[in-house]
C-alpha cells in the first residue's frame, strides 16, 4: 500500500469531521473566531527529509516553511505553530542551540510564534524527528481547498520548478554537468526552501483551488485533479525553470524529468478562473512572487504532459515513503 492508498483506506474513514475534508487537503480548518483557523502538520526525519550533518538552523527553517508553505496555499495568514522534537541521545547542546536560532529567525521573518509542543528522546538508533503543526487564519468558510478545482481554470505555479530536486542529486554527488556556481544554488535551494509564504494574499483573494508542490509538479497536480474529480493539460514546455536548473537539461534532458517529479520544491499550485487569471498574476507580483500559466484543468481524469503541442511522457523520479 502506497502513502496515499494508507491515507485513503485506514486514516480518512477517522476524519469525519467536516473541517478535516476527509483528508483529501494539506490542511484542516475549523471556527476560530472571528473567521476560521487553518491548521497543516508534517513531519521530518533524518536520513529521510535531511542529512544528519545538515546545519541545524536550516533544518528548522525547513520544517517550519514546509508548513507555511501548506497554509499559503490555502489562503491563511499564518501565525503560530507547535513543535514536537525527537533527539537522540548525546546530540552536542550546539545542535539544539543552532536549531533554536534557525526557528527564531523564521519566527521574525514571517511573523509567527512557537505554541507548544514536546521534546523526547528518539527512539534507540533513531535519528532526529521534527513534527510542526502550523496555524493560519481565513475569512469564514475561505479556505481554498483543492477540490475546488473547475474545467476551464488556468494552471498556475510559483516561482521555479525542480531546483530542491536537483540539489539532492548534487548533495548526493551528481555534478550535473554543472560549474561549482550552479551546483551551490541548486544545493541552497534544497536546503533553504523558499516558499512564497506572502502569497497567501494572492491565493486568498484569487485562486479557485490551490496546494503546495512538495512531491513533484506533476503528481501534485494529479492530486489535485483527483480531489477536483476532473483532469488537467500541462505544457512542459511553459514550466518555469531557474538558470541553473536550464543548464543542467542542457547537459542531461534526464534532468528535466527530476525537476518536474522530484518535489521538495514548496511553490503553490493554483487553478485560476479566467477572468480571475490577471488579477491573480498581479497580486502575486505585488507579494514578491512570479506566477507561470503552464496548462489548464479540463473534464475527465488525469494529466496529460505536452511538449511543442505534441503528447509526452517523463519518467517518474518521485519520492515515496512506502
Amino acid at each position: 500500500m502506497d502513502e496515499d492508498g494508507l491515507i485513503a483506506t485506514l486514516f480518512a474513514p477517522l476524519a469525519t469531521d467536516e473541517g478535516a475534508d476527509k483528508l483529501g487537503d494539506d490542511a484542516a480548518a475549523f471556527a476560530g473566531g472571528p473567521g476560521d483557523v487553518v491548521v497543516t502538520c508534517d513531519a521530518l526525519a533524518a536520513g529521510v527529509h535531511f542529512f544528519p550533518e545538515d546545519p541545524p538552523a536550516a533544518i528548522a527553517a525547513k520544517a517550519l516553511r514546509v508548513n507555511l508553505s501548506d497554509l499559503a496555499a490555502k489562503g491563511a495568514e499564518p501565525f503560530g505553530y507547535l513543535l514536537a522534537l525527537a533527539l537522540p541521545p548525546g546530540l552536542a547542546p550546539e545542535w539544539a542551540e543552532g536549531f533554536a536560532h534557525g526557528l527564531a529567525a523564521d519566527q521574525a521573518r514571517y511573523g509567527v510564534s512557537l505554541m507548544g509542543g514536546d521534546t523526547l528522546r528518539a527512539s534507540p538508533g533513531g535519528g532526529v524527528t521534527i513534527t510542526v503543526t502550523a496555524f493560519g487564519r481565513v475569512a469564514s468558510g475561505a479556505t481554498v481547498r483543492r477540490r475546488a478545482a473547475r474545467a476551464g481554470d488556468a494552471v498556475v505555479v510559483t516561482g521555479t520548478i525542480g531546483d530542491a530536486a536537483l540539489g539532492l542529486r548534487v548533495r548526493l554527488g551528481d555534478a550535473l554537468g554543472l560549474g561549482a556556481e550552479d551546483r551551490a544554488a541548486l544545493e541552497a535551494a534544497y536546503l533553504w526552501p523558499e516558499p512564497p509564504v506572502a502569497a497567501w494574499r494572492a491565493v486568498a483573494a484569487h485562486a479557485r483551488a490551490a496546494m503546495d508542490v512538495s512531491d513533484g509538479l506533476i503528481g501534485d497536480l494529479a492530486k489535485m485533479c483527483r480531489a477536483a474529480g476532473v483532469g488537467a493539460r500541462l505544457d512542459l514546455d511553459a514550466v518555469p525553470l531557474s538558470a541553473a536548473v536550464c543548464r543542467a537539461v542542457a547537459a542531461d534532458q534526464a534532468a528535466f524529468d527530476r525537476a518536474v517529479t522530484g518535489g521538495d520544491d514548496y511553490q503553490i499550485l493554483a487553478a485560476v478562473a479566467p477572468e480571475r487569471l490577471s488579477a491573480y498574476l498581479a497580486a502575486l507580483s505585488a507579494c514578491g512572487s512570479e506566477g507561470s500559466v503552464i496548462g489548464e484543468v479540463v473534464a475527465g481524469a488525469g494529466v496529460a504532459l505536452t511538449r511543442s503541442g505534441e503528447a509526452a511522457q517523463v519518467d517518474d523520479g518521485r519520492f515515496q515513503h512506502f
